[in-house]
C-alpha cells in the first residue's frame, strides 16, 4: 500500500465519482478501478458500493478513510521534516464556502503558492455551517468559518472579517408579512440553514420572543438560501458578506424592519495538531 494508492482512494472517497477522481489522481478510469480493487483485496473488505449510477463508501470504507487521511498527513509531516532548507512540501487541505473562495481566499492562496510552490493545495467547497466539523474531525487542515459562540478546546481561530446577519426577502418584499413597518416573524415563512451559527442565533432570538414561525424550510448553504428567497419561497437570514457576492443580490432585498442579530466574525480555523505541521503553519502565519 503506497501513499499514491491512499491519495487515489481519498480522491474517490471525496468525489464519489470515478471519472472526476481519476482526473484528480492523474490515472485512467480503468487504472483507478484496478487500484481500488487491489486495495480492497489488501484490506479484505469492500470499501465502496458502486453501480452504474452511484458510488458510496461502505462502513469499512468510512473507517479506512480516517486511517488513510491520517497516514497521508503523517507522511507529509515526515517528508517536510526531512527536507533540506526552507522549502515546504506535502499537502494542505482547505474547506470553504463558494463565497469564501471568491472573496477571502484568492489573495492569500496566491501569495502562499508563490512562496511555497512545493505544497499541494487541496480545496473543497461546501456549506459554511459544516466547516468547523470538517476541521474538528481531522478531515480538513484549515477552513474558513464563523467563530463559534463556544470555541472547542482543540480549535484555533484567526479572525479575518466581521459581517452582519441580515434578513432578506424577494425584490419589492412581495409576500413578506410586515406589521407597522416591522417584519412579522410569527407569520413569515423562513428559509433557514439546517445548522450553524446563524441558525442558532435566530433560534435563540425566536425563543426569547416566544415566536413560533408558521412555516420553515431548511436548506444547506447560504447561497442556496438566497436562491430560494429570490424564488419567493420565504424570508431568509444570511451573512451580508455572502449577499454582497451573490449573483442574485439585485433580485433580493434586505428587510429594514427586521430584528438585529449579533454579527459574527469570519476567519480561518484549524486545530493545534494541524498547525504543528510546517506547511499548515506557514499558511496560517501568512493570513495573520
Amino acid at each position: 500500500m503506497t501513499t499514491e494508492t491512499l491519495h487515489a482512494f481519498l480522491a474517490l472517497s471525496d468525489e464519489l465519482h470515478f471519472g472526476r477522481a481519476s482526473r484528480i489522481s492523474h490515472l485512467s478510469r480503468s487504472a483507478l478501478t484496478r487500484l481500488i480493487q487491489r486495495l480492497e483485496e489488501e484490506v479484505g473488505q469492500p470499501l465502496f458500493i458502486r453501480d452504474n449510477r452511484s458510488v458510496s463508501l461502505t462502513p469499512a470504507g468510512l473507517t479506512f478513510r480516517k486511517y488513510a487521511r491520517q497516514a497521508v498527513l503523517d507522511w507529509d509531516s515526515v517528508k517536510a521534516e526531512l527536507e533540506e532548507g526552507d522549502a515546504l512540501g506535502g499537502q494542505v487541505s482547505i474547506y470553504a464556502s463558494v463565497t469564501a473562495v471568491y472573496n477571502l481566499l484568492p489573495g492569500l492562496l496566491e501569495r502562499y503558492r508563490a512562496q511555497h510552490p512545493g505544497v499541494q493545495l487541496a480545496l473543497r467547497t461546501g456549506a459554511a455551517e459544516e466547516a468547523v466539523a470538517e476541521v474538528m474531525t481531522g478531515e480538513i487542515d484549515l477552513a474558513v468559518a464563523a467563530l463559534p459562540d463556544r470555541t472547542p478546546g482543540k480549535l484555533v481561530f484567526l479572525p479575518l472579517q466581521k459581517t452582519a446577519l441580515v434578513f432578506i426577502g424577494p425584490k419589492g418584499l412581495e409576500g413578506v408579512p410586515m406589521v407597522k413597518g416591522e417584519l412579522d416573524l410569527d407569520a413569515a415563512t423562513l428559509v433557514l440553514p439546517g445548522a450553524g451559527l446563524s441558525r442558532r442565533r435566530l433560534d435563540a432570538h425566536l425563543k426569547t420572543k416566544s415566536i413560533r414561525p408558521r412555516f420553515t424550510t431548511e436548506v444547506s448553504g447560504n447561497e442556496a438560501i438566497i436562491a430560494m428567497v429570490r424564488l419567493g419561497c420565504g424570508v431568509g437570514l444570511v451573512p451580508e458578506l455572502v449577499l454582497e457576492k451573490s449573483p442574485f443580490r439585485e433580485e433580493v432585498e434586505i428587510i429594514k424592519g427586521a430584528p438585529e442579530l449579533s454579527p459574527y466574525e469570519v476567519g480561518l480555523c484549524s486545530t493545534k495538531k494541524s498547525l504543528a505541521r510546517k506547511n499548515v503553519a506557514a499558511l496560517w502565519e501568512m493570513a495573520v
